[in-house]
């Protein structure tokens, strides 16, 4: 006997039951990824209560919905995973992605143009004119300003072929690590602040700022890989795992005590590297 309409349709249907929560996933996410609530807290503005309040699979705090969404997405870029297979999870759970606003049919949107002719709006292009006059004169005198006090660097990542610092407390079994060469160290420059990051022991989140406060870099950095950062007044760093990191400051090696899963905060200045 075959099946009915009404139950193929039934079958298309995924159901909720099957596999962990979204709440289980993210959390087994950011354990993997070497993550406290706090840092993801720190990372992705998202405050601790509500981190775990969604681990737990309560959106009560969320707001909505749609806040709801917006933070598992967050949470789950933080965590280094694809966000979609649980905003699908999510939407099954909540009975289903909410329906999108139609759009005003074509033929009514051309008999509003045609009823109503618009005549030029000068205001607005006076406005618009003023408006361009004076981001040209901005824009001359910045250029000004740089060329008199030199220009800010803000760089991203570099490769390096050789581990730039020795942390007491990591040798690996069979050698040590190799100090920076004396090439890298002259290639810092005296008149800004330059930090060399490596995910030395392992992947770690980072987030790293310029002296204004704008993020140069918010991210996953795995094992091995470098990031390069420059600016002529401070670095602002956030270390989500500080143990699995080395650092290297103005092209000196930085001897820390960190342990693994610690989280710290850091500032670094022209100069011998000190941290603030």
């Amino acid at each position: 006997m075959g099946n009915s309409p009404e139950d193929d349709s039934q079958s298309d249907v995924p159901s909720v039951d099957d596999g962990p929560s979204v709440g289980e996933t993210l959390r087994k996410a950011r354990i993997e990824a070497g993550l406290s609530i706090e840092a993801v807290s720190a990372a992705t503005r998202v405050r601790a209560p509500i981190v775990q309040g969604i681990e737990q699979d309560d959106y009560s705090r969320c707001g909505g919905d749609v806040y709801a969404r917006g933070h598992i997405r967050t949470l789950a870029r933080a965590a280094g995973i694809d966000p979609k297979p649980l905003i699908e999870r999510f939407d099954a759970e909540r009975g289903g992605a909410p329906a999108p606003t139609p759009a005003t049919p074509l033929f009514e949107a051309e008999r509003i143009r045609r009823a109503e002719p618009r005549r030029p709006n000068w205001t607005a292009a006076m406005v618009a004119a003023i408006v361009v006059v004076i981001g040209f004169v901005g824009f001359t005198l910045a250029n000004g300003n740089d060329d008199k006090g030199g220009h800010e660097a803000a760089e991203g990542s570099t490769p390096q072929t050789s581990k730039p610092v020795t942390k007491p407390g990591h040798d690996k079994p069979g050698g040590t690590r190799p100090t920076p060469t004396e090439s890298a160290i002259a290639a810092a420059p005296r008149d800004k602040v330059t930090v060399v990051v490596e995910a030395a022991d392992g992947r770690s989140w980072i987030a790293a700022r310029d002296h204004n406060g704008r993020t140069l870099f918010d991210g996953m950095l795995k094992q091995g890989q470098t990031k390069t950062f420059q600016d002529k007044e401070k670095i602002g760093l956030i270390l989500g795992d500080a143990g699995a990191i080395d650092l290297v400051v103005n092209g000196k090696p930085v001897d820390d005590e960190f342990r693994p899963g610690q989280v710290e905060r850091l500032s670094y200045t022209k100069g011998d590297p000190a941290a603030g």
